[in-house]
């Protein structure tokens, strides 16, 4: 018998495939973590045994670094929130849902803008550049700018996160130079995607790093963040928030708040503070339904 380390890249049917020094491992994890109530999740840190190095069995989980719910997926160091300018309709309120959870889980955030070549309008891009976020704007068709997204990949264990149809895998193709992913179209009557990808799956990036690839979606489930710290999850609010009148301030109707200040100012958006006022509403709702 066998012990190696490695890392899970795939995980389907209760079967694990862990990428190790000697190639890729087909596993069963152990009983051990059925009875702890713990599920090894693609990116984990493991140790496996095997007699023939085909199949094996994940014995060990390493600590993790982080673990997200949706996708389910660890030991992430950043996620790339990819955007459409254009078929589908970029949704800032959606985006900021995905910035929102990211900022939660203490990832570092990119902010990917595809299918420039749909538009030239790109202010919505200039929206988050200016709020602190790296932001790129890209065109899978045409190649554009693919260079200065894997700048951003290189040597991260990076999620893809956004909207089916928003171009993730066709973003990916590029990055990886061959069609390793499959690429759906958008419906004209929904302005949504095909959902293309069916499980999340770590793949590693020829330049340093792993991506991770997981099915569309279009919300994730923030109830489990406190409502008294959506504000710190909004980084340009921060430097405003404690100059409010009360310490208590929510930041959306209160009188003498130097954060809808700034947004008449100009020092805010508009757009990123309407989303945290949706937000809000939305986090306190789901939180009222909990009772």
């Amino acid at each position: 018998m066998k012990s190696l380390e490695g890392i899970i890249i795939k995980g389907i049917g209760g079967f694990y495939y862990v990428d190790t020094e000697i190639g890729i491992i087909e596993c069963r994890a152990r009983g051990i973590f059925r009875k702890k109530g713990m599920n090894p999740l693609v990116g984990d840190r493991v140790e496996v045994s095997t007699e023939d190095e085909i199949t094996g069995s994940v014995d060990a989980i390493k600590p993790r670094k982080n673990e997200l719910i949706r996708p389910a997926v660890a030991n992430v160091t950043q996620m790339v929130a990819v955007v459409a300018l254009e078929s589908p309709r970029p949704n800032p309120y959606v985006l900021d849902k995905l910035i929102a959870s990211a900022e939660f889980a203490k990832l570092r955030i990119s902010v990917c803008f595809n299918k420039s070549d749909l538009t030239d309008d790109t202010k919505l891009a200039e929206v988050y550049a200016s709020a602190g976020f790296d932001a790129v704007v890209t065109s899978a068709a045409d190649n554009l700018n693919i260079d200065k997204l894997k700048a951003l990949l290189k040597d991260e264990v990076t999620v893809f996160a956004g909207n089916s149809g928003v171009g993730k895998s066709s973003l990916l193709n590029r990055i990886m130079e061959r069609d390793l992913f499959e690429t759906g179209t958008v419906s004209n009557r929904t302005e949504r995607g095909r959902h293309t990808t069916r499980h999340s799956e770590l793949v590693q990036l020829p330049f340093g790093g792993y991506i991770i690839d997981t099915p569309g979606f279009s919300s994730f489930e923030l109830d489990m963040i406190p409502l008294e710290m959506l504000s710190g999850l909004f980084r340009e609010f921060d430097g405003h928030t404690n100059d409010c009148r009360f310490l208590d301030c929510r930041h959306i109707s209160e009188p003498d708040c130097r954060v809808r200040e700034a947004v008449l100012n100009g020092e805010i958006s508009e757009l990123r503070h309407e989303s945290y006022k949706m937000l809000y509403d939305e986090i306190k709702k789901a939180k009222q339904n909990q009772f």
